[in-house]
């Protein structure tokens, strides 16, 4: 549940298909499948397809607030937002091989997800984000280092990923929270130089976590 994270972006189910396998093809492994306002048939068709482009590359694959489609589409795992179904419940209906993420904006919302044993936390968001449309309020860096700080007093070992309007400039300062590594949307869909992108994005995330331990 460290390093990076490609959230998918696309005004149709087969943009966010193209996005994601080009993300594949130039180093990406951590794939979430995010499609809104589509029927289950079309996110479940999408998710089938995704699931394709993610063994092709060996890259995991989660689908976002959707316990249904995650578990039809044999998906790793479901990323569930604050307003989604309990991770407990989510657990129940999918076992215990599939990973569980939750989204927080507080520390409330963090401890809350060590009761229900989620696997990791997405934490946001760090600034304003387009790509999502209720948005929580914007936490910045020192309400990242106040929330981690916080949590690891707690004795928390859960890995936590910041998410939300992040930029390359924005990793070394933010994995040096305490974070174990980043969601992205944005900043991987229709780049140029994908490749060397994701390899810069990786050793950043790298190294940090080296200074970190």
């Amino acid at each position: 549940m460290t390093g990076l994270q490609y959230i998918s972006q696309g005004n149709t189910p087969k943009e966010h298909l193209h996005n994601i396998e080009q993300v594949c093809k130039a180093g990406g492994r951590w794939i979430q499948l995010r499609l809104k306002d589509v029927d289950m048939a079309t996110y479940l068709n999408t998710a089938l397809k995704c699931r394709e482009i993610c063994d092709r590359y060996e890259a995991i694959m989660i689908i976002n607030d959707n316990v249904g489609v995650a578990k039809a589409a044999q998906a790793d795992g479901v990323h569930l937002g604050l307003e989604d179904m309990n991770p407990i419940e989510a657990r129940k209906i999918l076992g215990e091989n599939y990973i569980i993420g939750g989204t927080a904006n507080t520390l409330e919302n963090c401890m809350q997800h060590i009761k229900d044993k989620v696997d990791y936390v997405g934490l946001g968001p760090f600034r304003y984000t387009k790509t999502k449309k209720k948005l929580s309020p914007i936490l910045g860096l020192e309400g990242y280092k106040k929330i981690i700080s916080e949590f690891r007093i707690q004795n928390s070992e859960l890995p936590i990923v910041a998410i939300g309007g992040i930029e390359t400039k924005d990793i070394e300062v933010l994995m040096r929270t305490g974070v174990s590594g980043i969601a992205v949307s944005g900043m991987l869909t229709d780049q140029e130089d994908l490749e060397q992108k994701i390899k810069n994005i990786k050793m950043l995330i790298a190294n940090q976590l080296d200074a970190n331990s």
